[in-house]
């Protein structure tokens, strides 16, 4: 039995699972400390459903932890950057793109040396020892452990990062190294961004596994740890401890799988309504599609693995506005309740109106004291459902590829907000279980890991480059936790990139695998 855990912005849902049956669910008000919140419903899912905590082999955790953290600016630490590219690349500092209220916490620590390759392997200055261990002793000196370090076309041949690496911690032991190579994709600006985010959340990542770890001990569970990644599989708690930034987004592409599963759709799109905003995302093959473009997180330009998911303004906490008694006047969000959604929306006895509140008069929602809401002007109840369905239909058309109509999933505990027949939909599935479909999708999840990488033809023919890819995405998913016998080749792009010499290509590849049996409990999670 494994339980999947969702921590959302109002609610942290909790869900049991016994091979592909729900075994059982159970909801709690996330906690400023998240980890208070998922002890919460962790808890009351065993109480309430009389499991033993012997009975649970894994836990699943998609958490906001680390998302969180660089948008509020908080708990993020100094971080120097070295670039491995002299005499190249000095018109783009690293930073150069960042908000100022990031760079003054992170701190004025960069370090521009030789080093580098062309994008077929090509060097284009040798590695200077010296230059790199005067760098070391500076960062040192300076008081700052975490180093993000990136060198041009790392991608193609990482070899720099990783000598680079084994210099500067003989002349400091006590940094901390994050390598671009093994974060981000081809891009030298959104990679080095990519690898910063990491190394900045690093301490962090280490303090919130472990008190995640803590929390299993005193729910007694002793069992693996596993968090969710961007992409909608899993890493063990020891690369999640080393990976923070691979969680971006982890909620809606939890909600995403989970949607998949309970609905049997595999291509279409998802329309994911929390308490302050909805998520819409597209469904590929039962996996989210990923964004094509650099994702830009705080305002931050990164390239690492990231859904092509949509927010909106609306969820069910969304205060609802009406000027004048006149539908053109009627807003629907952007601003909402949030946890507080129990406390001020009018059937639970407050004083504010809410999209929850418009949903229970017009009858879509069996929630709170109906009475409360029953003197609403129907007019306005009328408009605000409207309002709502508009604001979701012209998302989804926007999210769609083509102007045929697809099967939209609604999951989500505010899912009721969304009326059966919603535009450009040729179905609308509300799937049962929908409202903790976040937490299920967590505990479904496989374990996964991507290639993204420039071969050159004039050293190798097309087939030994794509073994190549094969072979090294598949050993990054076992690195991650997959299970060798499982791991297989879920997708493969393959770009010719004509405009280079030497018939270059550029190759991505995604592996897939299902969590590798632990010989023996373990709350700590490190197994891979």
């Amino acid at each position: 039995m494994r339980i999947g855990v969702d921590v959302g912005g109002t609610n942290t849902d909790a869900v049991a699972m016994s091979a592909e049956d729900v075994v059982g669910w159970a909801k709690a008000t996330t906690t400023p400390d998240v980890t208070d919140g998922i002890v919460t419903a962790v808890q009351s899912l065993l109480g309430e459903h009389d499991l033993s905590p012997d009975a649970i082999s894994a836990v699943m955790i998609g958490t906001t932890h680390f998302t969180n953290a660089l948008v509020e600016g908080r708990r993020l630490v100094p971080t120097a950057v070295v670039r491995l590219g002299l005499p190249a690349t000095k018109g783009l500092p690293p930073f150069i793109d960042w908000p100022d209220r990031l760079r003054e916490v992170l701190g004025d620590h960069v370090y521009l040396c030789h080093g580098g390759h062309e994008f077929d392997g090509r060097l284009i200055s040798p590695i200077d020892h010296d230059e790199l261990r005067a760098a070391a002793r500076d960062i040192a000196s300076a008081g700052v452990g975490s180093v993000a370090v990136t060198s041009v076309f790392s991608p193609v041949d990482a070899s720099f990062e990783a000598e680079a690496q084994e210099v500067l911690t003989e002349e400091a032991p006590e940094l901390d190294i994050s390598l671009s190579s093994e974060i981000g994709r081809l891009g030298l600006l959104e990679r080095e961004n990519a690898a910063i985010v990491n190394a900045c959340l690093r301490p962090l990542a280490e303090h919130t596994v472990a008190g995640l770890a803590r929390a299993l001990v005193e729910l007694g569970l002793d069992c693996p740890l596993h968090v969710s990644q961007n992409d909608g599989t899993l890493m063990s708690a020891d690369y999640a401890r080393r990976y923070p930034v691979a969680t971006f987004a982890s909620g809606p592409t939890n909600s995403m799988r989970g949607a998949a599963f309970l609905s049997g759709i595999r291509d279409g799109v998802v329309v994911d309504v929390g308490g302050t905003t909805s998520d819409i995302g597209v469904l590929v093959h039962g996996f989210p599609r990923e964004a094509s473009t650099a994702v830009s997180v705080a305002g931050v330009r990164t390239n690492f693995r990231m859904p092509d998911v949509m927010s909106l303004g609306l969820g069910g906490g969304s205060l609802v506005r009406s000027r004048n008694g006149l539908r053109s006047e009627v807003t629907v969000g952007p601003d909402s309740v949030g946890y507080e959604l129990t406390e001020r929306a009018l059937v639970f006895g407050g004083d504010e109106l809410t999209a929850t509140d418009v949903a229970a008069a017009a009858g879509m929602a069996d929630i709170g004291e109906a009475a409360s809401v029953g003197e609403l002007n129907p007019a306005l109840v009328s408009d605000a459902v409207e309002c709502m369905q508009d604001m979701l239909a012209e998302v989804v058309e926007q999210m769609k590829t083509s102007a045929d109509p697809v099967p939209v999933v609604v999951v989500g505990g505010g899912g009721v907000l969304v009326r059966d027949g919603l535009a450009g939909a040729s179905e609308t599935i509300r799937p049962s279980h929908f409202s903790v479909a976040s937490a299920i999708g967590a505990a479904i999840a496989q374990v996964g890991a991507e290639t993204d990488r420039v071969y050159s033809m004039a050293e190798m023919t097309r087939d030994e480059a794509m073994a190549e890819a094969r072979s090294a995405t598949a050993q990054r998913a076992v690195d991650a936790g997959a299970d060798p016998d499982t791991v297989e080749i879920t997708d493969i792009d393959e770009i010719p990139l004509t405009y280079l010499p030497s018939n270059a290509i550029r190759i991505r590849v995604k592996a897939v695998g299902d969590l590798a049996s632990v010989n023996g409990p373990s709350n700590e999670g490190t197994r891979t």
